[in-house]
């Protein structure tokens, strides 16, 4: 696939998940897209009474051309939804995995 198409099906995922998450009145989930840079986040703002949230769900880079996954805090996996969009398993790396743990998934090493 082409990095072009690698970013429409990112923003397109992320907006699905974030779209999904929509139930919780006092958590906000908001998208954060630098394009110029490939880097694309999801993340929750907000109260629950006291105690405050705010935490980064996903966050995913495109980097000399394979799809980073720097965070998935999602049930179904970012990798998952990738892979059923067609992208190569050569092509994603699961960069929240340390380098050496890598080596042990079906994906890109880096």
């Amino acid at each position: 696939m082409e990095i072009e198409n690698y970013r429409k099906l990112i923003q397109s995922i992320v907006e699905k998940q974030a779209d999904d998450n929509t139930d919780d009145r006092e958590v906000e989930t908001q998208l954060a897209f630098d394009l110029k840079r490939d880097r694309y986040l999801m993340f929750h703002v907000g109260w629950r009474g006291e105690r405050r949230v705010f935490g980064c769900v996903i966050h995913i880079e495109i980097k000399q051309g394979k799809i980073w996954i720097q965070r998935d805090g999602t049930e179904v996996g970012i990798a998952n939804k990738l892979i059923e969009a067609g992208v190569p398993k050569s092509d994603i790396v699961l960069g929240y995995r340390s380098p050496y743990m890598r080596q042990f998934t079906e994906l890109a090493v880096g």
